[in-house]
């Protein structure tokens, strides 16, 4: 197979791609832009989960069910192994011992579809996946046809992931480690020649110890980027400004604190749509609309505005996309109204997303009784 224009495609003794948890919300999305570069593609999973499921059917992708060696026949050139997948699981006990390539989700990303490629990192313990779903959509819209793998669904991008024509690839950033045989946060695979990180705060206790252990995780991404490459950290967390503390590009803060370099003014809730004054230390620079709420969602929009004005980005496209943004699955997600009820779906877990989202719906849907199930 030829190389296709800034992507690295694998040598011709090496089309067929196996992946081991193949419905994860990375996996999936990789395996579907894997089958449209050309390769043959397997997968398997303990189950069929939903809603990726339904994505690999749609690509004609078969989830081969359960773990065992017989998965590796015919035998794949490579396989890459999902996060979920701890050591002693039987097939990829079986990969080690065939000698097959192995290598985890992060480095395929990486492998296959980041060169020559700017590489677009949102990061942050809160807020990344809509703030990546935020800035693809704006590149899009502005008709530069970016890449893009978010780990969510985002309907106004039409499919997970792509590989896009364009100069940018726009990738969420997990902190979480790669795989069994890779403990490195996933982030520090992405090669980011720029940067957002939204937040900083102490999660995923399995595999962290303590908050300076997630800052360090972070201090490895912002070491990451060129010099030249902007590097744009929500000020309001102290964390998130210590982990940045050492890098060598350009840090550009925003926030609601008087001490960032981009902060939102006359902010104001109309209706179902959230519209501020976006300010670059103390001038206004562009008046800006969403359809979401909450201050969360003004915080990433303003991210996303202050990184693209450092890539160049027309100005006016850039409030034209996020004005036409319309969130992500399971993030605010109004799945109806009947009898004068509204039914929201939301992914927090973490207690400050969690404390954030029911803000967000209190400032939307003022003096309304909230109650609230936890699944």
């Amino acid at each position: 197979m030829a190389a296709s224009k800034g992507r690295t495609t694998v040598a011709a003794n090496r089309e067929h791609v196996h992946m081991i948890a193949v419905c994860g919300v990375g996996m999936a999305p990789l395996a579907v832009m894997l089958q449209d570069l050309g390769y043959r593609v397997t997968g398997s999973d303990s189950a069929a989960f939903a809603p990726m499921d339904a994505v690999l059917a749609a690509a004609g992708i078969e989830v081969r069910l359960g773990y065992q060696a017989a998965h590796l026949q015919p035998r794949p050139d490579l396989v890459v192994v999902g996060n979920a997948v701890p050591a002693s699981n039987a097939e990829a006990r079986a990969v080690e011992e065939l000698g097959i390539e192995r290598i985890s989700m992060p480095q395929a990303v990486a492998r296959f579809f980041l060169e020559g490629k700017e590489s677009l990192v949102v990061a942050g313990t809160h807020g990344k996946t809509t703030t990546t779903g935020m800035l693809a959509h704006v590149l899009l819209s502005a008709g530069l046809e970016p890449g893009y793998l978010v780990g969510g669904l985002v309907p106004d991008l039409g499919v997970l992931a792509r590989a896009g024509q364009g100069a940018h690839f726009v990738i969420e950033g997990d902190e979480y480690d790669s795989a069994y045989f890779d403990k490195r946060p996933k982030f520090v695979h992405y090669r980011p020649a720029a940067a957002i990180v939204t937040s900083v705060e102490f999660d995923h206790g399995d595999i962290y110890r303590d908050l300076e252990q997630v800052e360090a995780a972070f201090g490895e991404l912002a070491a990451l980027v060129d010099g030249d490459g902007p590097l744009v950290v929500c000020g309001d967390w102290p964390g998130a400004l210590r982990s940045v503390k050492a890098a060598r590009s350009q840090v550009i803060t925003y926030g609601l604190g008087a001490a960032n370099h981009w902060r939102p003014a006359r902010l104001r809730q109309q209706g179902s749509r959230t519209i501020f004054t976006a300010q670059y230390r103390g001038r206004e620079q562009g008046r800006l609309e969403l359809g979401l709420a909450g201050e969360m969602n003004v915080l990433n929009a303003l991210a996303v505005y202050a990184l693209t004005r450092e890539l160049g980005v027309d100005a006016a496209a850039v409030a034209h996309g996020l004005a036409g943004f319309r969130g992500v699955a399971r993030r605010q997600e109004l799945l109806g109204e009947k009898d004068g009820v509204v039914v929201i779906d939301d992914f927090a877990h973490h207690p400050s997303a969690v404390a954030a989202t029911i803000e967000a719906v209190r400032g939307r849907y003022p003096g309304r009784r909230l109650w609230a199930g936890f699944e």
